[in-house]
């Protein structure tokens, strides 16, 4: 059975979760990183998830959550991918021009950089206006240090994560710019921002 995009965002989440901390998330973890409503929401997509196989849990045990086999199992698959692709030329966006065919590859390391490179789910829509989406997949270069006007993920006041635009103020602030004219800028102490990556490429699944 397919998963649906919030349930794989709950498990990608769960999965994310154990590998960063050794344990499982609580429900109300769960909750807080995905911005889900409330622990009845938790609980259905649970249910839904092991019934589906791709996790277990120990009865009435808020992190008894395990990941079954079949959700590994997926995992090294994709794992197995291939990293390198045809590059067969390029395409107009503009007026058509002729087509000529190359003989190249692609590979995924070219987009990684030289540092030590993670992944995200994006979730919501505070950077549209540059062109990233709710459910795009971010590659980030883990850093601790940011130049001005450089999309990164910033760890706020050791709870909240965010991806914005990192900015220097005065007086010892930071303005954390979302790329979405309805919203506002965060504006925080330094001492409260941690810089986690920063961004690499931007990939899209229409399918």
């Amino acid at each position: 059975m397919a998963l649906t995009k919030r349930q794989k965002q709950v498990l990608d989440f769960i999965a994310r979760f154990v590998d960063e901390n050794g344990y499982c998330p609580s429900y109300e973890e769960i909750a807080r990183g995905l911005e889900l409503a409330s622990l009845a929401t938790v609980h259905k997509h649970i249910s839904v998830l092991e019934h589906k196989n791709y996790l277990k849990r120990g009865f009435n045990q808020s992190r008894s959550l395990e990941l079954a086999p079949k959700y590994l199992q997926e995992q090294r698959r994709v794992r197995a991918a291939p990293t390198e692709i045809p590059l067969m030329g390029r395409i107009a966006a503009g007026a058509p021009v002729e087509a000529v065919e190359q003989r190249e590859s692609l590979s995924f390391a070219d987009f990684t950089g030289s540092g030590d490179t993670f992944a995200l789910e994006v979730y919501g829509d505070s950077m549209i206006d540059d062109h990233i989406c709710s459910g795009d997949m971010i590659l980030l270069e883990r850093i601790t240090q940011a130049r001005d006007g450089e999309i990164v993920v910033a760890l706020v006041s050791g709870n909240d994560a965010t991806l914005k635009r990192f900015y220097r103020e005065g007086g010892d602030m930071v303005r954390l710019q979302p790329a979405n004219s309805a919203l506002k800028p965060i504006l925080v102490p330094a001492k409260d921002v941690q810089i986690q990556g920063r961004l690499l490429a931007v990939l899209r699944k229409y399918r």
